[in-house]
């Protein structure tokens, strides 16, 4: 495998990662195992078109049933920015980004066109609709995230927007029936700050083959551990983990 393929799978796991693979190497994986959390932006504002192009990239995502339960809020105003940071444990990137998208899990659409149309929706009170909603936002978000990077733009999820749930729904006007699952802070990276790639646990951890094995997991999660104690000194955090 060339080079720089072998390096960015060797940053993603943390070790070397030896396999084989038959076909041509494309800039979709490449992007794909670049990606690393920014917490430091400029304060340098998007292009014009890009909030449009990255919900388009994210409504191109997968959706249950084509039901589209899903919606998200972008937040550019400084205000609203300062008070969700502080319901978010005052987290500075928050501020700092020229873009704060919160992605929402959405049944009060389907609740209002339901009404609209005099057709019954308790279906809609069930588990597995929150669920549903909850997983459209998510493949939703995970797309429009993938777009800002590929334009050389930086992101991390703020999952920190489920502490204070009443108090973002105020804040972001939510009707009954509409969730905030997390946010998601867009903008150039900082420079003068550098972020690394965060290794993540061995395919051996998360890789089943035919059915689910824990206990096979024990020697995996060890060798993450010292991974992690290595990559956390390398940063200068101190971070608790497995």
């Amino acid at each position: 495998m060339p080079a720089p393929q072998a390096q960015l799978l060797q940053e993603r796991y943390g070790a070397a990662f030896e396999f084989e693979f038959d076909d041509v190497w494309n800039d979709s994986l490449t992007a794909l195992l670049s990606h690393r959390s920014v917490r430091s932006y400029l304060a340098r504002p998007l292009p014009a078109g890009t909030l449009e192009l990255l919900v388009a990239a994210a409504q191109s995502a997968s959706t249950s049933s084509n039901l589209q339960t899903w919606s998200v809020v972008a937040v550019e105003d400084r205000e609203r920015k300062e008070q969700l940071s502080q319901l978010a444990g005052g987290q500075k990137h928050i501020r700092q980004c020229p873009l704060f998208l919160i992605w929402l899990a959405d049944l009060a659409r389907l609740t209002y066109v339901a009404e609209q149309q005099e057709q019954s929706h308790e279906g809609l009170n069930y588990l597995e609709m929150f669920l549903m909603a909850v997983v459209d936002a998510s493949l939703a978000a995970q797309n429009a995230a993938i777009a800002a990077e590929s334009l050389g733009l930086g992101t991390v999820y703020i999952g920190a927007m489920r502490n204070h749930p009443e108090a973002v729904a105020t804040q972001l006007g939510l009707p009954k029936s509409v969730f905030a699952v997390f946010g998601l802070c867009v903008g150039y990276p900082d420079p003068a700050q550098p972020t690394a790639i965060k290794p993540r646990l061995p395919q051996s951890a998360v890789l089943h083959k035919e059915q689910y094995s824990l206990e096979t997991q024990e020697r995996a999660i060890a060798d993450y551990n010292d991974i992690m104690t290595d990559f956390y000194a390398s940063q200068g955090m101190n971070v608790p983990y497995f």
